[in-house]
């Protein structure tokens, strides 16, 4: 399958809450192989379908570069830790921009495989935020939005200027 053209920041789709997947059949299958191959395509660590501007609560994730990459139906995050670690965020959505934003270091994610089995992973560290940040997507949350009003402005400026 051919890797998909990535929607840009600022399109709505990227703001829009995704509905959750209903059927585990060969559509959501194929589905999930372009978001792999776009996900290789972009060298990014996880990617959503709403980046593909399918708005279902599909994830592809791979912050082990030449790692498998994981896929997630219906993530959820059931708990997390008090504990915040800080790291670099950015979206394929809006490239060359990055910014350090901070995060639960421990996650426990519920969700669907690509069969409808439920299933649960406990992450830490650079997954962990990875989970949090294309789980944000899922919500219509765009990572900037976790950033303060100066630094927000900042970004967008400074992806302004690239554009």
């Amino acid at each position: 399958m051919p890797a998909r053209p990535l929607v840009r920041y600022p399109d709505p789709r990227l703001r829009r809450p995704c509905a959750p997947v209903q059927a585990f059949d060969a559509d959501l299958r194929a589905l999930a192989q372009d978001l792999t191959d776009t996900l290789d395509a972009a060298m990014a660590a996880g990617l959503t379908a709403a980046h593909l501007g399918v708005p279902l609560r599909l994830v592809a994730l791979r912050p082990e570069p030449g790692g498998p990459a994981a896929l997630y139906c219906n993530p959820e995050i059931v708990e997390a830790s008090a504990e915040q670690a800080e790291g670099r965020e950015g979206s394929v959505s809006m490239p060359g921009v990055s910014e350090t934003v901070a995060r639960a270091s421990r996650v426990r994610v519920r969700y669907r495989d690509l069969d409808g089995a439920e299933r649960e992973e406990t992450a830490e560290g650079f997954r962990a935020a990875c989970l949090q940040h294309e789980i944000d997507q899922l919500e219509g949350i765009f990572w900037i939005e976790r950033l303060s009003r100066l630094r927000r402005e900042r970004a967008l400026k400074r992806y302004a200027k690239q554009r």
